[in-house]
């Protein structure tokens, strides 16, 4: 299947492609940095130069032809200040969800954050609140599409090697730490169909990542 991962050269995505590519199916990265091109060809990828802050979703659209799903995991990344935020985390993934109900495409996964869905809590500086609005903002605009959608919240991000072993819930969990290498072996799994129209937050625990995947569509 061939899979268009926003964010093509993030950490996550680099994990994902390699985990797609390796069971066969054919991920694609966008990226806005020709620099990166062959980080994300080393992964398994093929590497499209598409600026989601500077582009149409018409021209994505293009690219998503033939696609089997979308995932975004852009981000305006920690040095950026509150106005990338609106323009990466919010504009850019209702840009790619336009481009993917032009494309008939209809399977996204979203990757979100945990804190999503609430008002950021008091007390914390403007650009997190910022990060915090956009995701929410972000998360309402795919819900209210007609789309096989997916919102994962990752809990904080670590770059430590994945265990396999995680907890996968409807939210709220608590905020703890999830490896990079664990959400996406989860992004890789999320397809079983029960897993739309879902919002799910992910941190580390005791099970293992498929079996987290069939115990929550139990419930």
């Amino acid at each position: 299947m061939r899979v268009v991962i926003a964010g093509g050269h993030g950490k996550v995505a680099l994990r994902l492609a390699r985990l797609l590519s390796g069971r066969g199916d054919a991920p694609v990265g966008l990226i806005r940095n020709p620099d990166q091109v062959a980080d994300v060809e080393a992964a398994g990828a093929q590497a499209v130069l598409c600026d989601l802050e500077r582009t149409t979703a018409a021209e994505v659209a293009e690219i998503l032809l033939g696609a089997g799903a979308v995932v975004f995991a852009a981000g305006a990344g920690p040095g950026s200040g509150a106005a990338r935020k609106f323009t990466v985390d919010q504009g850019a993934a209702v840009l790619l969800a336009d481009a993917a109900e032009r494309a008939g495409v209809s399977r996204f996964i979203q990757i979100s954050s945990m804190g999503a869905g609430s008002p950021p809590a008091p007390g914390r500086d403007e650009v997190w609140a910022a990060y915090i609005t956009a995701k929410t903002a972000a998360e309402e605009d795919l819900r209210a599409r007609p789309l096989d959608w997916t919102i994962l919240r990752p809990g904080r991000l670590t770059d430590g090697p994945g265990t396999g072993l995680v907890t996968l819930a409807d939210p709220p969990l608590p905020p703890e730490a999830v490896p990079r290498d664990d959400v996406a072996a989860m992004i890789a799994l999320i397809d079983a169909p029960d897993t739309r129209h879902r919002v799910l937050e992910l941190i580390g625990g005791g099970v293992p990542v498929a079996e987290a995947v069939r115990l929550v569509l139990m419930r």
